[in-house]
């Protein structure tokens, strides 16, 4: 009799899984069904999906997005190699892979002109991603099977095995069950349904939280005053759709500099943010100098220590380390790239370095005195905060502001001169590998966890997941011809009489009042609100949990006292409990943790809405890629338990 795993969300998420099961099922079982089960097109997910505007774009250059693991990846599953998104492209022109050829209309023109610094259309990812999933379909081992179901699981019949309900009728055997379904949307808070009640009542609009390419844009008017919340990969994806996506253009002056032409049919979008500026730009090129040696001064043995000694606050005990490396590395490529702009030699400056703590005013004065120019000096809390001493007197003068600051983004970006920025990048990369082990562990403190990790993902999003220079340059245009006005940082938007009041730190006692207010930005992650069928009727068995974390305050003498948050009587001592909405999963093999605090032997959860933070589904090549050795470590967990063997722990360290 053969087992069977049931797959939900067949996106790159499910799909990375599905590989790994596939590469190392022969070690470990005869005969295996594996139902792949997911309602938009199996490959691509909701995300990639091919029907969706060819103006948008992916965030990533060509040449950096692959779905295969290769030499550099350390996990205990055999490595099966295969081409990034640029090296598919050009083996499908060639005509080097046999039953590939180039897509007809707009995505074949795209793949016959795709560079590989080009940053391409999410639709001709789609096509990528369809290859990645045909080639391990025709690639499996002899004893597996995969089954494609498009259409949604909406619940789970426990039994032996348990057996997974799908919309429409129909149910599928499951010895394992995985849930890979990516970003989950949900029900809205309290404050969303108020905002929209409002809008109801008072004929207004109001756009809530939710994957931008989703919402009903058509509903605003030409000529609207529209007020947006977010600036990250939302409000660019907004942006493209409410401008060019109702037809107006760009045109380029010769030097890069973008002018708007309108359609005639745009809003006004007034928009603002918690950091008030937008992501910053990719970087578009490559080191100039050798990359950086890291892990450096946050790698595995540190976190052991973490581990070992307990009570870890992230931001005041591990956040010196995470800023020291990204500062390592960014150095390391100023002075390797950029010799130039430094007084002095790399090993002199090293090894005085390695010796001070991050940001001490020794370390301000070694760096001072090595790099003459403010502007190439790492400054973190510019970074994290770069409108922290603004408060304009009016719209105008923040304009010139915030237009000046994009255009420096652009030029550490894209401009070669400041390969710095590349370096921080791969500093930033390391930095994020090492706590997400850390995160994995009890180490740090129930607040730490809560909110630090929070702030870093934002932080880091903010860093390295931006969107392409151009995107950068098209809102500079929109901002000069008047069509995108900056509402700066800290925005608050309330309901009125009318409308919606939008006011932000950045204005001093300025305000806009819109009719229309959409939330450019990704609603937040709840199991309780979720309104995904299966999950929700998981957390209402107890058969998976949402992390809420038990923060107990107490004085030196061990007296309780009256903590931050809510609290709640406890043991003699103040409690606060912190909420995170994620689903809760064992670090070492994502199994779902339930209701009891037991890990569940034969479901796992793995992706964005588990309390394991992963960068995306894909990523560069040649980085020991985080993510693929998470769908590697839960692959062999499945396997294993299917082979009813004691679970190894996994790799997610390397």
């Amino acid at each position: 009799m053969p087992r069977s795993v049931v797959i939900v969300g067949g996106g790159p998420r499910g799909t990375g899984v599905l590989e790994r099961l596939a590469a190392s099922a022969p070690e470990f079982v005869d005969d295996l069904d594996v139902h792949l089960v997911d309602p938009y097109p199996d490959g691509a997910g909701r995300i990639w999906r091919e029907d969706q505007s060819a103006l948008l774009w992916m965030n990533s250059m060509a040449a950096d997005v692959t779905m295969f693991t290769d030499s550099s990846v350390v996990c205990d599953g055999p490595i099966v190699p295969g081409p990034s998104l640029y090296e598919w492209a050009v083996a499908v022109r060639d005509g080097e892979l046999d039953g590939e050829d180039v897509p007809d209309g707009p995505v074949g023109d795209e793949l016959r002109a795709l560079g590989p610094a080009t940053f391409a259309t999410r639709r001709l990812q789609s096509h990528y991603l369809d290859f990645v999933l045909r080639r391990v379909l025709a690639t499996l081992p002899p004893q597996v099977r995969v089954h494609r179901h498009r259409t949604r699981a909406v619940g789970l019949r426990r039994g032996t095995p348990d057996r997974v309900q799908l919309e429409g009728g129909g149910e599928l055997p499951a010895d394992v069950l995985v849930l890979a379904s990516g970003h989950l949307d949900a029900a809205p808070t309290d404050a969303e349904a108020a905002l929209a009640a409002h809008a109801r009542e008072q004929g207004l609009l109001y756009f809530p939280p939710e994957q931008t390419t989703d919402s009903e844009l058509d509903r605003i008017p030409a000529g609207e005053t529209v007020i947006a919340r977010g600036m990250g990969l939302a409000f660019v994806d907004l942006m493209v759709l409410l401008f060019e996506g109702r037809g107006g253009a760009f045109r380029d002056r010769g030097d890069g500099t973008l002018d708007y032409e309108p359609s005639g049919r745009e809003p006004v979008v007034h928009v603002g943010s918690g950091r008030g500026v937008p992501y910053h730009a990719k970087t578009e090129y490559a080191l100039k100098g050798p990359r950086p040696p890291l892990p450096r001064f946050l790698g595995p043995d540190e976190i052991a220590g973490f581990v070992r000694r307990g009570d870890v606050d992230l931001r005041r005990d591990v956040w010196p380390l995470m800023a020291k490396e990204v500062g390592w590395a960014y150095y390391h490529e100023l002075f390797a790239g950029h010799p130039d702009r430094v007084r002095g030699v790399w090993d002199d400056f090293a090894l005085r370095y390695a010796e001070l703590d991050w940001y001490t005013p020794a370390m301000y004065e070694l760096v001072v005195g090595f790099v003459p120019d403010p502007g190439d000096r790492l400054d973190f809390e510019r970074i994290d905060r770069p409108l922290e001493d603004v408060c304009a007197p009016d719209l105008a003068s923040l304009q010139e502001r915030l237009r000046s600051y994009v255009l420096d983004d652009l030029a550490r970006h894209v401009d070669d001169r400041y390969t710095a920025e590349l370096g921080a990048f791969v500093g930033l990369l390391s930095a994020f590998a090492q706590v997400a082990e850390l995160a994995g562990t009890p180490a740090l403190t129930p607040r730490s966890r809560a909110q630090d990790l929070a702030w870093w993902q934002n932080f880091f999003s903010s860093l390295a997941s931006g969107p392409p220079g151009p995107r950068l340059r098209q809102l500079l245009a929109l901002s000069r011809a008047g069509y995108v006005v900056f509402l700066g940082a800290g925005l608050q938007v309330a309901p009125v009489e009318g409308g919606f009041r939008a006011t932000s730190a950045s204005l001093d006692h300025v305000a806009v009042t819109a009719r229309t207010f959409v939330e450019a930005r990704l609603s937040s992650p709840s199991v309780s609100r979720s309104d995904d069928p299966m999950l929700a009727g998981l957390h209402a068995e107890g058969l998976l949990d949402e992390e809420t974390l038990r923060e107990e305050h107490t004085d030196d003498s061990g007296t309780a006292v009256h903590a931050a948050d809510a609290a709640v009587a406890h043991s003699g001592a103040a409690v606060t409990l912190h909420n995170t909405g994620l689903v809760r999963v064992r670090t070492s093999d994502f199994r779902l943790i339930d209701a009891e605090g037991r890990p569940d032997p034969c479901r796992f959860a793995i992706g964005p809405h588990t309390n394991v933070r992963l960068p995306g589904a894909f990523t560069r090549p040649n980085t020991n890629a985080l993510s693929f050795r998470a769908n590697d470590a839960l692959a062999r967990a499945v396997l294993t338990q299917l082979a009813d063997v004691e679970p190894a722990a996994g790799r997610l360290s390397a």
